[in-house]
């Protein structure tokens, strides 16, 4: 499967999951409330001419003011990184975890302008804990195209419910990210991911920035 049919899973509903802020619906169930938003965000992505032409610099603005306060990035980081988020310092650890945030609003705004005729379908919730859930969905691609299987793993906060894992494929993100982690640290410790981490980010940001320019 093509490597922007995944990302568009990933952001397609991660988006919408996390893209609400009000207070009064801090508690709400977080089944209910993935599948409320995404519908939102669906229809947001399908019918903005600028997300459709792929300006990635409007999208970036889209999720940084609806998605970003609503995840959990440093758990997320910290079990990316495994044993090693331990043997980091805490300068490492912040350092690390705001890499990894930009890697990963850079990955899903790019998948944005993907969204064209998909559909959501949604299966009954699964609880791990009494504070821990797991949301299963799966995307329906147009034409009868293989659906996606889309499930997300949120913890329920003070602030609610906050996404800090998603499975795509059968594959979880954090998992995914945890080799790749473990591989860079292997050969340049905790400072050469973060040095790979940054690279990676820079050319991102400049894609984004020609993007948004031509628009």
């Amino acid at each position: 499967m093509k490597l922007f049919t995944k990302l568009f899973a990933i952001i397609g509903l991660a988006t919408g999951a996390l893209a609400f802020t009000a207070p009064a619906q801090a508690q709400e169930a977080p089944d209910a409330l993935i599948k409320r938003i995404s519908e939102e965000v669906l229809t947001t992505a399908k019918n903005d001419k600028d997300i459709q032409a792929g300006n990635t610099r409007k999208v970036l603005e889209l999720v940084e003011a609806k998605v970003l306060p609503h995840v959990d990035f440093q758990r997320m980081t910290a079990l990316a990184a495994g044993r090693y988020w331990r043997e980091a310092t805490p300068e490492q650890q912040k350092q690390l975890t705001t890499e990894f945030r930009s890697l990963l609003v850079y990955t899903y705004s790019g998948a944005i302008s993907q969204i064209r005729d998909q559909k959501l379908e949604f299966k009954p919730m699964r609880a791990e804990s009494d504070n821990e859930v797991e949301v299963r969905s799966q995307v329906l691609q147009p034409k009868g195209g293989e659906p996606i299987q889309l499930n997300y793993r949120l913890e329920k906060t003070a602030a609610g419910w906050k996404i800090f894992d998603v499975n795509v494929l059968g594959a979880w993100l954090v998992e995914t990210y945890k080799g790749n982690f473990a591989s860079e640290i292997s050969k340049g410790g905790i400072d050469g991911l973060i040095k790979t981490l940054s690279e990676k980010n820079k050319r991102l940001a400049a894609s984004a920035t020609r993007s948004g320019s031509k628009s």
